[in-house]
């Protein structure tokens, strides 16, 4: 017998929910698709019921609300170039956006979806027939780790790449589920755990991002892929300097959550790119070697700091 399946075309961020606590265990919510409908393909998401929130007036719009500026989470990625508040005072999310994938999915992919996108794993982001024959991973329901032979870690990397650009600027993220509205951090929604990377509730919507306003951010951004027009991220770069001096590194591509450092323009940059390096758990699951991309973590950000503080000497 086959098991029904449904379509949900939500009109609100409430009606959403409902339909999510409806079909709690087998939903999953549909915005531009471009990872979804994919692990769909893959067999890698298998949910009886999709919830269509693009229809959601409420998730869309750039504006400014107090002292931040806030970005609907259906924002689509190709479009944010145009605004002008964004050109001006967060260009480097600009910059992460335009760099995502290629130009037809940036044409429909959104925010809210790219920071929310599955991690991915050489191992597990292949077809149902691949995976059989290698054997299940952790991440489908396996006992291993293919990558690592262990059995106590999946080390499916993040692979987002306006993540960590709205991570070195501080960004927030608002979403709502059915225990109300929430914000925080962005960096606190990621677990480290590559089976269940996200630390959101099942029915949570994000409805927006929040960026703050008037710290007159310079940044730098980097992205390592083998075609520039095509490919995941293998590392993805993104560092923010304010106008106090604060600077904030965030890393991506790998390890299973960001890899996040803060300190001060002043800070000894060798030990600086020494705390990312420590921080990134990147296992041989990517076409680049774990060896080579731990590398280019010091050359990015060696290149970055150069941008930001040229007459400085290190």
């Amino acid at each position: 017998m086959i098991a029904e399946k449904k379509y949900i075309l939500a009109t609100t961020v409430q009606e959403a929910i409902e339909q999510a606590v409806a079909n709690k265990g087998n939903f999953k919510y549909l915005a531009g698709g471009t990872d979804v409908m994919v692990n769909r393909f893959q067999g890698n998401e298998t949910s009886g019921c999709l919830i269509d929130i693009t229809k959601i007036a409420e998730l869309k719009g750039i504006a400014k609300q107090g002292n931040f500026l806030r970005i609907g989470a259906l924002e689509i990625l190709e479009e944010l170039k145009f605004n002008s508040d964004l050109k001006t005072e967060f260009p480097m999310l600009i910059e992460a956006a335009l760099s995502v994938g290629s130009p037809l999915i940036r044409k429909t992919a959104t925010i809210g979806g790219n920071v929310l996108c599955e991690n991915r794993c050489l191992y597990y982001n292949q077809s149902e027939w691949w995976r059989e024959s290698i054997g299940y991973c952790l991440k489908c329901d396996g006992d291993i780790c293919i990558a690592t032979g262990g059995k106590n870690a999946c080390f499916s990397e993040l692979v987002s790449d306006t993540a960590p650009a709205l991570i070195a600027m501080d960004a927030e993220i608002e979403y709502l589920d059915e225990n109300g509205k929430h914000q925080q951090p962005l960096e606190s929604i990621y677990s480290g755990d590559g089976v269940k990377p996200r630390n959101l509730s099942e029915t949570a919507i994000v409805t927006a991002i929040l960026l703050p306003l008037n710290r007159e951010f310079k940044s730098a951004f980097f992205k390592l892929r083998e075609r520039e027009s095509l490919e995941f991220t293998s590392l993805t770069s993104a560092v923010a300097l304010d106008k106090n001096g604060k600077l904030k590194i965030a890393l991506s591509g790998v390890d299973p959550k960001p890899v996040v450092v803060e300190g001060t323009i002043s800070d000894d940059k060798v030990a600086v790119i020494k705390k990312a390096i420590k921080g990134s758990r990147a296992v041989d699951n990517d076409m680049y070697s774990r060896k080579y991309r731990r590398e280019m973590i010091t050359v990015y950000l060696e290149r970055s700091f150069s941008l930001l503080n040229p007459s400085k000497e290190d």
